[in-house]
């Protein structure tokens, strides 16, 4: 899969080249990963709701046809867009965001994180209070037996939990367009104006405020590699 650097791309342009690239394939033209940053944007998915911006603000919105809900992208956030052909590789899409997940795990534990996934909630997650812990949360004697008595639910569980790279994608043709998002050291006010993928008081952070002091360059170059990886 050719890795492709784009620097900063504004969202519209590079959302208008994935949906170009994707119709005008044939069953010869060869994968490619695009990499990039946005100026700052938010980008509604299929899912997504009206109530989901909490508030006005100058920062552009765009109505996308990726899957998902609302999102934010800006300066210091890796984008990562694997423009693949899922009919050459032998796996369908739930097993395609799977193995995303997999590549933004692999590439926060190589980074001294563990990463964990939230069922029903596509996306990477850490506990921002402990970012090197297995434990998702440390739940006290009183609230083990309270949840040993709660009914179930098919709410995901964010307990614990901050999001730190968010996952969208559209696939046309079996061939896939968008794709994921990892917070690197990007200004994380603006998600406060919205409920991050649609959940109210979801909580979401990135490297810097986790002590990995990298930058957008290095992590796109660890990412890419993981992807090339966990996507061949």
């Amino acid at each position: 899969m050719k890795t492709i650097y784009l620097g900063e791309v504004p969202y519209a342009e590079i959302y208008q080249k994935m949906q170009d690239f994707t119709l005008g394939r044939t069953s010869d033209t060869p994968d490619e990963l695009w990499i990039c940053e946005h100026p700052k944007v938010y980008t509604l998915g299929l899912s997504a709701s009206p109530k989901d911006l909490l508030h006005a603000s100058d920062i552009p919105l765009i109505q996308t046809n990726r899957g998902g809900q609302i999102t934010h992208h800006g300066p210091g956030q890796v984008v990562a867009y694997p423009l693949i052909n899922l009919s050459h590789k032998g796996y369908f899409v739930k097993e395609y965001v799977f193995r995303l997940e997999e590549a933004v795990i692999k590439t926060l534990n190589t980074l001294g994180l563990t990463a964990h996934r939230v069922l029903g909630a596509p996306g990477v997650y850490v506990n921002a209070h402990d970012p090197q812990s297995h434990e998702r949360f440390v739940y006290s004697p009183f609230e083990t037996a309270s949840l040993s008595q709660a009914p179930k639910t098919t709410t995901p569980d964010f307990k614990g939990l901050s999001k730190i790279a968010a996952i969208g994608v559209k696939v046309t043709k079996h061939c896939t367009y968008h794709g994921l998002s990892l917070n690197v050291s990007m200004d994380m006010a603006p998600f406060d104006a919205i409920n991050p993928c649609g959940y109210e008081g979801l909580s979401t952070t990135n490297l810097h405020k986790l002590g990995v002091m990298l930058n957008c360059q290095d992590v796109s170059v660890l990412l890419a590699e993981k992807l090339n990886t966990y996507l061949s």
